[in-house]
């Protein structure tokens, strides 16, 4: 725990399960007073110094009546009226609002080393309501952050995450590759391997965001590791490297062979081949705010303790049809 000048009450709005179990750990370990705002449902592991709001940010948040922050950390919101719903609630009591947003809120780079000002989608004839889907969540989360500058104001933080890694990790996408490659044998992984991959551990995330909140944080800024990125083959070797066994083999699929759209469930952080330049973004901005950042092997170091009482998924990718993969590669 560093010194601090003042100890800040901050409110952080989802913050039990992955990224906002990170945020609320990061925050209780600066010595801030922490309050979590969810719907009680998820298992969690915070301190007993954490105050647990139990609400509804869709329905009811009277839990928030007479309540005021320092800080407002809102780490689940998906759509607009998410966030003006949350707005009404507090009431002007939120203190300085940080939202988290994610690179996907920005239209396609058209270079690597992209910066914070590439263009965020339009909604356009999107239902701002819509359900929240990988076509629909990119839009979702940009009109999010327009609706943040409409109820909270312009002096507001916007942080942008890429692909978040490690341990508590709920959607199970980098989870999936450490599993599978700590069983060894033939691992299918989705070409091209030269494709940009850049992620960011949550615990690097949780720490950057309270440093935010800290510093009261005005503007959009996103967070990721490496800068420009790295091959997404060569973070399946180091992956291979760290839990692989002996008999651990990476077999390179051809985007050819993946053209139904389940392999890009069945290949989870998978850009397609198509999209080179998104995930090849500067973190400069982020590194001079103060972003430090853990090395991959942590990260995997971490998600593989975690998974060792984490049973496999039934949603990953099937042993049966994985070997369909080889006669082909």
């Amino acid at each position: 725990m560093r010194l601090l000048l003042v100890i800040m009450k901050i409110l952080i709005v989802g913050g039990t399960s992955f990224v906002g179990r990170a945020i609320a750990h990061a925050a209780v370990e600066n010595g801030h007073d922490v309050s979590v705002l969810n719907r009680g449902k998820s298992p969690n592991d915070l301190p007993d110094s954490v105050h647990r709001l139990i609400g509804d940010r869709q329905g009811d948040l009277s839990v928030l009546d007479g309540k005021s922050f320092d800080a407002t950390i809102d780490a689940i919101a998906y759509r607009p009226r998410d966030v003006e719903l949350l707005a009404n609630a507090l009431g002007g009591r939120g203190g300085h609002y940080i939202q988290i947003s994610s690179i996907s809120a920005y239209k396609y780079p058209g270079a690597a080393g992209a910066t914070e000002s590439t263009p965020l989608i339009e909604l356009g004839d999107l239902d701002p309501e819509a359900p929240v889907d990988g076509n629909t969540y990119g839009p979702l989360k940009a009109a999010s952050e327009r609706a943040a500058h409409e109820h909270f104001g312009s002096d507001i933080g916007i942080i942008r995450p890429t692909y978040v890694v490690g341990s508590h990790d709920k959607t199970m996408r980098f989870p999936y590759w450490v599993a599978r490659i700590q069983r060894g044998a033939k691992v299918a992984f989705p070409g091209p391997a030269s494709s940009s991959m850049q992620w960011i551990d949550a615990r690097d995330l949780g720490a950057f965001t309270v440093l935010m909140a800290e510093k009261k944080f005005i503007g959009g800024v996103h967070v990721c590791n490496p800068s420009l990125g790295v091959g997404f083959g060569e973070v399946m070797q180091r992956i291979a490297k760290r839990v692989g066994p002996s008999d651990t083999e990476l077999v390179e699929i051809a985007p050819s062979q993946l053209s139904d759209a389940m392999w890009f469930e069945k290949f989870p952080l998978w850009s397609g081949g198509f999209d080179p330049t998104s995930l090849a973004l500067s973190n400069e901005y982020a590194v001079s705010l103060g972003l430090t950042l853990r090395s991959l092997e942590e990260s995997i170091d971490d998600t593989a303790h975690w998974l060792l009482t984490t049973p496999w998924q039934e949603s990953w990718l099937d042993a049966d049809v994985e070997k369909t993969l080889f006669a082909d590669s």
